[in-house]
């Protein structure tokens, strides 16, 4: 701003020099000064007008950094409302200039066909399915409302309700589409509020990490409002001391994955795929958290499948063995030259579009595309990862683990085991 106010003083400053030197002796200068004044003026509002412009970008930009926030407050709601107000009296230059245009402005589907699964007088049984959460709307209808859907089937006694744990991501949706999704604090005060005396809590999470941690601790502090509170296990059941433990879930969850890559690549099985030149890249998400092993136990069992060209890594490089780098080297040793890249989690959200399949640096499509220096998470430099396998070789299917029938499937039992 401060650059476009010194380059319009400038132009005032030429105009009236031109307006006195044209003046000097000539008798026309009345008329010069009279038209240099007018275009002085009118490069003051022009200024004045490009200051205010910047002024509303960097207020949109400032209100949606302050819902940026993974803690609810009193005042959320109306700042959620305040950042979709400011930015819907912005011009369509003014919201391309905002340092993140996507916010508000990325197609992410229709936002009424799901679910916020948060109405009231539900009787005495609640299931509660609890998510992570995502802002893409075909995704959380598609995805986490399959699992609910599938839920709401199979125990139709039971009110199956809805709670995210990343309010960052239900800010996001509250402030954009006007959509409503409780965080779990809010879902259990609602919980106790219907006066629900058996509450059933399955966590869409993959495994015993920080996440499911977090909700545990959330439910024990409330657990004396209800008769009854059971939770039930995540996806990928127990974790296991080390990276050969693998376990049943594990077992049902490889075996479904693979089989709806194949499909959806149009193979009749993986080991056509594998006889092709193709592998598949799971991308899961890592993490800091000691069930990290988790991921490396899904190698272990895909390997005892015998999907040999089956590969599994994370967006955070966490195992170590599961950045891209090395994901990368150990397709290539392997003799594949074809890649399809999936989503390795119940949404294909935010991740599974931009750190998976975006066509920009950074991404895994593109790395796998284009090869060269790749960034690792939490690297101290860029990592050469060699060449590339082409655009031709290289594709993705951005779907998550919930829209698999086999996978919905997995958590009905899971459920099921708490509630008989």
């Amino acid at each position: 701003m401060k650059k476009r106010i010194l380059a319009v003083s400038m132009a005032v400053v030429v105009v009236l020099g031109m307006a006195l030197a044209t003046g000097c002796g000539q008798s026309a200068a009345p008329d010069a000064a009279a038209s240099a004044a007018g275009e002085a003026g009118a490069a003051v509002s022009a200024a004045e007008e490009g200051a205010a412009e910047d002024a509303a970008v960097a207020e949109v930009n400032g209100l949606i950094e302050a819902i940026q926030v993974q803690e609810w407050t009193e005042t959320t709601e109306a700042d959620c409302a305040a950042a979709k107000a400011a930015y819907d009296a912005l011009s369509d230059e003014q919201k391309e200039m905002l340092d993140d245009p996507d916010y508000f402005g990325l197609d992410t589907g229709d936002a009424s066909a799901d679910d916020p699964l948060n109405q009231d007088e539900i009787g005495e049984n609640e299931l509660l399915v609890v998510s992570f959460g995502t802002s893409f709307n075909e995704s959380r209808a598609t995805d986490i409302g399959g699992v609910e859907k599938a839920l709401a089937e199979a125990y139709p006694d039971w009110s199956v309700r809805r709670a995210f744990t990343a309010q960052i991501i239900i800010n996001h949706v509250l402030a954009r589409d006007g959509e409503s999704i409780d965080n779990v604090d809010q879902a259990l005060q609602r919980a106790i509020a219907n006066g629900v005396k058996n509450l059933v809590i399955q966590p869409t999470h993959l495994m015993h990490g920080a996440e499911y941690e977090e909700l545990a601790e959330a439910v024990a502090a409330v657990e004396d409002q209800f008769e009854s509170v059971k939770i039930a296990e995540p996806l990928l059941g127990t974790v296991g001391a080390d990276i050969s433990e693998i376990n049943a879930d594990k077992e049902a969850a490889a075996k479904a994955m693979v089989a709806e890559a194949a499909s959806v690549a149009g193979a009749d099985s993986i080991e056509a795929l594998a006889e092709d030149g193709t592998a598949i890249v799971f991308m899961g998400h890592g993490t800091s958290h000691e069930a990290s092993i988790t991921y490396d136990q899904m190698s272990t069992q895909m390997a005892e499948l015998g999907y040999d060209n089956v590969f599994v890594g994370t967006v955070e490089g966490n195992p170590a063995d599961t950045a891209l780098p090395e994901v990368k080297k150990a397709v290539e040793a392997a003799g594949y030259t074809k890649v399809i890249l999936r989503p390795m989690m119940v949404v294909a959200g935010d991740h599974a579009n931009n750190d998976m399949a975006a066509d920009e640096e950074g991404s895994w499509y593109y790395g796998f595309v284009n090869g060269g220096a790749f960034e690792v998470e939490g690297a101290d430099e860029a990592v050469d990862i060699g060449a590339g396998f082409g655009a031709d070789n290289v594709t993705c299917q951005i779907e998550g683990l919930g829209r698999i029938p086999a996978i919905e499937q997995m958590y009905v039992e899971h459920t099921g085991a708490v509630i008989e």
